[in-house]
């Protein structure tokens, strides 16, 4: 585990979301090369070990400097891994909005997992970082992320650019959230 405060750990009714370590690495790596989930995320190269182990030293070191960045998601009740959120900002630019994201391994998607976690990370967010309203982006193909955009609270802003591509933009002030 990491020297993080404890605040940087959220529990909700079924998950527990830890900011990224190093022993999450083997499950994380699993996650990030099932197809169904990276089909939006990534051009489909698998990815290694030692670049899942690069991922968390950056994810570690944005807690350690900024305050927030990826938690690993883990249901509560078996104590496994089922994907990761995030609240970083958009594009990876320093002092752009804040986006809260989430990926979830296959066998957890249809459950409300994105959901919860997407709902916790607006509210750190706002209760924590103390930000007035936060993002969402999506590929335009991606109907099911926006589904869970919509059921957080967030609302439709249009198409614009991000991470060097056209996405779908959501956005969220603290009074929507739930």
């Amino acid at each position: 585990m990491t020297d993080l405060p404890p605040h940087y750990t959220i529990l909700t009714n079924r998950l527990r979301l830890e900011p990224f370590a190093p022993e999450h690495a083997p499950l994380l790596n699993a996650i990030n090369n099932e197809p169904e989930v990276m089909e939006f995320l990534s051009d489909g190269t698998p990815e290694t070990m030692e670049k899942t182990h690069e991922g968390i030293a950056r994810v570690c070191d944005r807690w350690q400097r900024l305050g927030h960045s990826w938690w690993t998601i883990i249901e509560r009740e078996t104590e496994t891994i089922i994907g990761a959120a995030c609240l970083q900002n958009v594009s990876h630019i320093e002092g752009a909005e804040l986006e809260i994201g989430w990926r979830l391994s296959t066998a957890a998607t249809g459950k409300g997992y994105a959901t919860e976690a997407g709902r916790a990370a607006a509210r750190f967010a706002f209760d924590v970082i103390g930000v007035d309203h936060v993002i969402s982006v999506a590929n335009p193909k991606n109907v099911n992320s926006q589904r869970v955009m919509q059921r957080i609270g967030m609302t439709y802003r249009g198409r614009e650019t991000h991470y060097g591509q056209e996405v779908e933009t959501y956005t969220m002030p603290k009074a929507n959230l739930p």
